[in-house]
């Protein structure tokens, strides 16, 4: 009996082993390898539902992009302000020199397209004399072209004033873009093309420096000034200290005299013409004539002078061959 007891146990045992389950002893799963390091499964289903969050808020971030490129065989000083303006805008992008033709609206229409920007400055260099800015939206418009003069770059002037490399302007206008539409129009174009957008990578979150555009005799006048705050000993500004806030200029200087203003990108129907524009050819053709007539004046003095001394012939000296011997 005692051994079949223990015959008995035993087998019991063993189909008590055989009925408890073993558990399975499986690997924890891995985390997903990024760029920036390892990421936790829940810890990217996380990120995934901010980012769904985000794309359905309604709250608008400026996205603006602005390709900046010139036509070729541009005068080296206008090349240079358009160095200069693509240094003071981190959100722009800088494309290879354009053929000034016909067809330049649409190379450029596509090329804003490749390079993903939404607005576009073209820098148009004619005879090596006249520089045209054209400031387009696109693909839809509204487009600008501008008359450049008195152009003056960084270099050129050499001021005093410095500030940050991508740093965040403040746009300031005057009173005056608020008179008629087209200044209005002019004013919102250029607020979305100057403005650096908030959140830009390559944009740093100071404001040290002012861009200026003022309207004087229809023409706009564009400034850079930077910022100066005076600071204490703990590089902290003291209380009042924005009171004696000054304005130091940094440059460039230019001025844009607006010819026409297009409903579509680079062409379509005329939304304004200004009446008091005059083309430099028109103004060369003139100071020739100028020129001319001076010439023309100088020809017949001469021949009245010749045609007086015939009529009135002097009378032979008695006493000029007095001294010959």
């Amino acid at each position: 009996m005692g051994k079949n007891a223990g015959k008995k146990r035993k087998r019991s045992e063993k189909a008590e082993a055989v009925a408890v389950p073993k558990k399975e002893e499986s690997a924890p799963e891995r985390p997903v390898r990024t760029l920036l390091g390892w990421k936790d499964k829940n810890q990217i289903e996380n990120e995934v539902e901010v980012m769904d969050n985000e794309t359905r808020s309604p709250v608008f971030r400026n996205k603006e992009k602005v390709l900046v490129t010139c036509s070729r065989r541009i005068v080296y000083r206008y090349r240079h302000l358009m160095l200069n303006l693509v240094s003071l805008l981190p959100h722009c992008k800088k494309d290879n020199k354009v053929e000034s033709k016909e067809t330049k609206g649409a190379t450029l229409n596509e090329l804003v397209e490749l390079k993903n920007c939404s607005s576009c400055l073209f820098f148009e260099c004619r005879k090596a004399k006249d520089l045209y800015l054209w400031m387009a939206k696109c693909p839809n418009g509204p487009s600008v072209k501008f008359l450049v003069s008195a152009v003056h770059t960084m270099e050129e002037l050499k001021l005093t004033g410095n500030h940050l490399k991508g740093s965040r302007p403040l746009l300031t206008f005057s009173s005056n873009f608020e008179k008629d539409a087209h200044w209005k129009l002019l004013k919102e174009m250029l607020l979305q093309i100057f403005e650096t957008p908030k959140d830009h990578r390559k944009a740093k979150p100071f404001h040290d420096h002012v861009f200026v555009f003022s309207i004087v005799d229809d023409h706009i006048w564009f400034r850079n000034y930077q910022i100066s705050v005076p600071h204490n000993e703990s590089d902290k500004l003291p209380r009042g200290g924005l009171d004696k806030m000054t304005l130091i200029e940094v440059g460039p200087r230019f001025c844009l005299n607006p010819i026409k203003i297009f409903g579509g990108s680079f062409g379509g129907p005329t939304l304004y013409e200004n009446p008091f524009y005059v083309s430099p050819n028109q103004i060369r053709a003139l100071q020739k004539k100028k020129k001319a007539g001076t010439f023309a004046k100088k020809v017949k003095a001469k021949t009245r002078r010749k045609m007086h001394e015939i009529n009135n012939h002097l009378e032979p000296d008695e006493f000029a061959d007095m001294w010959k011997d």
